[in-house]
């Protein structure tokens, strides 16, 4: 029997390659659309603001933000104060999400702990935190200690509330079964109760990571040595418009890369499934 080669099958059947171009077509779409999009709204701001269309005092201009990023960028203030907040950000999220996980496991192994500590529970949590702030820079000073502490009281609610409906959205029969076949409560934590309960978590994770980001840069607005926090407050009121607008560029691009990162870990913890 002839067997025929790679190259004569795909050339006898051109739906492959039409099939392959249509897929690589298809992915590259949607960034040409957003580049295009982008495009138009940047050209068109600008076009606006030198015919005077838009007020370039209240609005910015495209070409004066790229130009303040350029220059921070280049005399390493921006990095500076980049890395002042992601400090912040980190320490809030850690110490948050460490100390929510340690509670909600002792509330999920003893729920009469948690039955009588749920009324201050709930109200800190229905408490602004961001109203705290003042009391955190009394505290705690101008520095990163004040900004860690609204973030965390931020943070430890969202990853707590996860914490606790992950671990007791197991199923009841999977851990029944695991304790019939003896598996010690060590091996039913890390190979049951914990797996099970990385997806809720991770969501709370995620939105923790968030609000410790939004905490410490909201902290850093009110009172602050340093931070994107402390330079978006001195450019408001300077009126410096181009550069408000860059940093709240950063900021959102800042935002974006935390959300990926914690998915693709996500993933990377849920390989199993």
């Amino acid at each position: 029997m002839r067997v025929e080669p790679a190259v004569n099958q795909a050339a006898a059947d051109p739906g492959t390659l039409t099939g392959g171009r249509a897929g690589t077509a298809a992915r590259w779409r949607q960034p040409l659309a957003h580049l295009v999009f982008l495009a138009i709204t940047l050209g068109t701001w600008e076009h606006a603001s030198k015919q005077g269309w838009l007020s370039a005092t209240f609005f910015g201009q495209p070409s004066g933000i790229a130009r303040f990023l350029w220059d921070n960028i280049a005399d390493g203030k921006l990095w500076s104060d980049l890395g002042w907040t992601l400090a912040g950000t980190g320490l809030a999220f850690a110490l948050g999400a460490c100390a929510a996980i340690g509670v909600g496991l002792a509330f999920v192994r003893m729920p009469a702990l948690e039955r009588f500590l749920e009324p201050y529970f709930s109200a800190l949590n229905v408490m602004p935190r961001i109203a705290l702030a003042p009391l955190f820079i009394l505290w705690f000073g101008l520095g990163l200690g004040s900004k860690v502490a609204i973030g965390f009281s931020l943070t430890f609610f969202i990853v707590l509330s996860a914490t606790v409906a992950g671990m007791r959205g197991i199923s009841a029969d999977h851990v029944t079964l695991c304790r019939t076949l003896g598996a010690r409560p060590a091996q039913l934590f890390f190979s049951v109760t914990l797996p099970g309960a990385v997806p809720v978590l991770f969501s709370g994770l995620r939105l923790g990571l968030i609000y410790a980001l939004l905490g410490v840069v909201g902290g850093e607005i009110i009172a602050s040595e340093k931070g994107l926090g402390q330079a978006l407050a001195y450019l408001s009121s300077t009126f410096n418009v181009n550069g408000v607008m860059a940093l709240l560029l950063v900021l959102a691009l800042l935002g974006v890369s935390v959300m990926r990162s914690m998915t693709w870990l996500e993933k990377r913890m849920l390989h199993w499934q």
